[in-house]
């Protein structure tokens, strides 16, 4: 019985620490409650045993639980949760580019006072200056700042 108690409460604290390091990383309760199994193993160990035992059961222990640390860590398991792509673009992106003011156009929507104008065949989105523009009226463009087109 001593052996089958040692050996779940070995196997049960290396089951969990893998658990923290393959499946929930970064969560650090499961690693911690498996340490706190595998140190409550090694315990009864030297409760249930003479000293030589013990400090095997405890050597194989740790070098099963270092096991499963560098497994964990060297099976690639981060790349899945390790952020791959960057975000391109910002504020002053050139989205503006190839508008002047006093250009012409035209709304597509209703600006109220945010809408959708076209300008040389390319879609913007412009605020009004003075509120609700509707669709198909002609605009100007008076101001360019910041990505933020204003028209009248």
């Amino acid at each position: 019985m001593t052996i089958l108690v040692l050996s779940s409460l070995l196997i049960i604290g290396l089951i969990l620490l893998l658990a923290e390091v393959l499946f929930v990383p970064g969560t650090t309760v499961v690693g911690i409650f498996g340490l706190a199994v595998s140190l409550a193993g090694v315990a009864y160990a030297f409760l249930s045993f003479d000293a030589e035992t013990a400090w095997w059961v405890t050597s194989v222990a740790v070098i099963l639980n270092l096991a499963a640390i560098v497994y964990g860590f060297s099976s690639g398991v981060w790349n899945r949760f390790s952020l791959k792509s960057s975000m391109q673009g910002g504020t002053f992106d050139g989205r503006t580019d190839g508008l002047q003011l006093g250009m012409s156009g035209k709304t597509i929507s209703d600006l109220k006072p945010i809408g959708k104008a076209s300008f040389d065949d390319k879609v913007y989105e412009v605020k009004s200056e003075n509120g609700f523009i509707s669709v198909e009226t002609e605009v100007t463009i008076i101001k360019i700042e910041n990505n933020k087109i204003l028209v009248k």
